[in-house]
This record gives C-alpha cells, structure tokens and sequence, in this order.
C-alpha cells in the first residue's frame, strides 16, 4: 500500500499541482500580453496571441504530466507509454498552434497588401491540412511508427478513394484552378449563364458561394462554375460604363439637346460619389426615332451595384432640366391615312 501511494498518488498530485500552477500563470500572461498587444498599432500581436490560446492548454496539461511521470517510480515499460503519449500531446499541440498561425498570418497579409491573390477557405483550408499532415507525420516517426509502408498502402488505397470521390475531388481541383487562374475572386461582382449575380462571398474546398444582392447566397459545386459562362463585372477594373437613353421632340434642337445633356451629366459626376468624372461624361445624338431624336448619355460608375443609383440621379435631373427648357419629351404615336374607298 505505500509503494503504490510512493509511486502514483504522489506524482499524481504533484502532476495536479502542476498543472494548475501553470494554468495561473498561463491565465496571467495570456492577460498580460493582450494588454500589451491592444497597445500596439499592429494586429500581428493579437493573431499570435488568439493562435497559441487553446494548444497552450494541452502544452500546460502535457508539462504537468511530464512532471508527475518524472518523479513517479513506475516501471521503464509504462513510462514509456506514457513519455510517448505525453510526445505525442506536445507534437500535436505544437502542431496545430502552428496551422491556425500560418492561416491567420497569410488572411492577415494578403488583406494588408496590394497582391491580387485571394484570401479564400479553400486556400486557408490547404494550408491547415498540409501543416496538420506533416505533424501527423513527425508523430508517427517519433512514436517509432516507419512512414515508408504508410505511404505505399496510402498510395494504393488512394486510388481507390479517388474512384469513390470523383465529384468531391472534381470540386476540389475545380477550386483550386479558380484560385489560381484568378479569374474569380472574392468581392468580384459575377453574372452567371442562368441569369443570377451577385458578389463571390467564398471559394471553399467543394463550394463556390455567391451572395445577391437581395442578401440570399447562391451556392455553386466549384466543377460547375469552371464549366459555365461567368461575367465577371469586376475584372479588368470595377468601374464600368453605362448608357442612359433619352428621347426628345423632332422639334427639338439636337446641339442644344447635347449641350444640355452633357452639362447635367458632368454636375451629377461632380455632385454624386459613384459617378466618375474621369473619364468626363457625354452626350451623343444616336439615331432618328419613329416618333423621336434619340440621344444616349454615357458615363463611368465606380461598380456595377451603383449603376441603377447614377442612373437615377442623371435621369432626375435631366428631366427636370428638359422641362424648364421647353424641351418636350414625346410619347410614341403614329401617322394613318384613311383612303375614301376603305371608308364605309
């Protein structure tokens, strides 16, 4: 009875003690190095410190554990089971920490920079699981597992899963070509073939999601979005043209109807954000209508989402502007002439 209590209760209870000695101290930096971080004009700080905040907890239970085992008088065999279970906690730990950091550290930069390359799940999810898979692997060369015949029978049973995940992995590489062509990116105002538009929300490992403008989300398999016609009103730039017919009287006089349109047009790209003044917007006279002098003003948005807010200012105050003018806005009518023969 007192070699058992000599060998476990003791180092159990130092291990407990241990453990919560350093949970204080763990509670009592994390603290400490938040203040300090939220003093600090970077967010790196924070992204590290939110990183390390849960596998500093396995760190902190596998040093507590690694206490108690070392002064514990258990027989060689379950010290080492224990050693390796203890290994494996810290590998893991460590592993993770690392995974989530790197994520968070490439969605931090990418942000910050000027590089055209998108911050996706897909491309934060591939990361993870790379760094996650190479701490599998560190593990099972610590735990004397050999990595060699594990890589052969993966290779063999890979094929196989690859034949019952066609579609899954379809998806997968469909999205990681949309990452890399980058003709798709997160924030791009897209149009589909089947009529459906709105802005891409996320690029994820199987799914592409779209969110509309009536704030519902479209979600898209990524092989059928690279297979379909896509307009991408975002590329090359966001800032796109827009035409907005105007019809006038044959009385009218086309120079004067131009100048007219072309002034407004330039107080509304001076007065209103999203109309550009650069390039200056126009007014052209088009074509002779049936019953009309038909002009077009043209001017640039900043993005497609605006192009119904201009149009409605410039159509405002083009109206009022005809009216006091005298310019008459005509409605379609048509000429028919009766012969006296056809009259009964």
């Amino acid at each position: 009875m007192d070699g058992t209590f000599k060998n476990i209760l003791i180092p159990s209870t130092i291990a407990i003690l241990t453990i919560a000695i350093l949970f204080i101290i763990r509670s009592i930096a994390s603290k400490t190095l938040q203040r300090w971080a939220g003093k600090t004009e970077t967010d790196i700080n924070d992204i590290i410190i939110d990183a390390f905040k849960t596998p500093s907890i396995y760190l902190t239970i596998a040093i507590g554990l690694y206490t108690g085992v070392a002064i514990s008088g258990l027989q060689e065999k379950y010290l080492f089971y224990i050693s390796m279970t203890i290994y494996v906690i810290v590998i893991m730990s460590v592993t993770f920490a690392a995974a989530n950091l790197s994520g968070r550290i490439l969605n931090y930069y990418i942000r910050k920079s000027d590089l055209n390359i998108p911050s996706t799940g897909l491309a934060h999810g591939i990361l993870k699981v790379t760094i996650i898979i190479l701490g599998i692997l560190i593990t099972l060369s610590v735990v004397g597992i050999s990595i060699a015949p594990l890589i052969t029978a993966l290779g063999v049973g890979g094929l196989a899963v690859a034949l019952a995940l066609q579609d899954t992995l379809s998806n997968l590489f469909a999205g990681i070509h949309i990452l890399v062509e980058q003709s798709i990116k997160i924030g791009d105002f897209v149009r589909l073939e089947t009529g459906q538009e709105g802005y891409v929300d996320d690029i994820t490992w199987r799914t592409t999601r779209i969110r509309m403008l009536p704030n519902n989300m479209v979600i898209i398999p990524n092989n059928k979005l690279s297979q379909s016609i896509v307009t991408n009103y975002s590329l090359p730039n966001k800032e796109m043209a827009i035409s907005i017919p105007i019809s006038v009287s044959y009385n009218s006089d086309p120079e004067r109807v131009e100048q007219i349109l072309t002034e407004e047009a330039v107080k509304a790209s001076e007065d209103i954000p999203e109309i550009l003044n650069i390039p200056r917007p126009s007014a052209r006279f088009q074509r002779l209508g049936e019953s009309s002098l038909d002009f077009e003003i043209g001017c640039y948005v900043t993005d497609y989402e605006k192009q119904k807010s201009a149009q409605h200012q410039i159509l405002k105050r083009v109206f009022k502007r005809l009216k006091e003018e005298g310019i008459e806005i005509p409605f379609p009518h048509r000429v028919v002439y009766l012969k006296k023969d056809d009259v009964l």
